[in-house]
């Protein structure tokens, strides 16, 4: 059974207030079930967090909304197509304090038969699904990746 979570306000996907302006990527935490889809990233110097356990997304292309990025990258990461109506929550984040542009966090639910069609792409060395606290305690997971779901797990209520 996917986790329940209240929802309060209201969900835009990168269509109303501002939520199209210039932003970097999109990321998402990814309920399969009750388990987040996480990805080991290639272990390679020149891509940033090597070797760190991640959540599918990426960089923006052309005009592309949040939604959208979120979207296309975790369909060419992990086969997997999360429609509008799986996004549970979503915050504008920026990366870092020298960021020039924002980034987008999402958090959405799939069945747990969703587990069948995930197939990695060409990124990344493989995918797991954890708990969300097997993921806040791995030593190797992104931390602004960690702090993105601590902040939806203290918006919402979650523990």
């Amino acid at each position: 059974m996917a986790p329940r979570y209240v929802l309060s306000g209201r969900v835009t996907m990168g269509k109303d207030d501002g939520m199209t302006e210039h932003f970097n990527g999109a990321k998402v935490a990814l309920f399969i079930g009750e388990q987040l889809l996480t990805i080991l990233r290639d272990n390679r110097h020149d891509i940033p967090f090597p070797n760190m356990w991640d959540f599918p997304g990426g960089g923006r292309e052309d005009d592309e909304t949040p939604f959208d990025t979120m979207a296309r990258e975790t369909r060419e990461e992990v086969s997997l197509t999360v429609p509008r109506t799986a996004i549970i929550w979503e915050k504008r984040y920026m990366w870092a304090s020298t960021a020039k542009e924002p980034s987008w966090f999402f958090v959405a639910c799939l069945p747990s038969e969703a587990e069948a069609e995930i197939q990695l792409g060409d990124e990344g060395q493989r995918w797991q699904l954890l708990s969300p606290d097997e993921y806040l305690a791995l030593d190797d997971a992104i931390p602004n990746m960690a702090s993105r779901l601590l902040d939806w797990r203290d918006a919402k209520g979650w523990s």
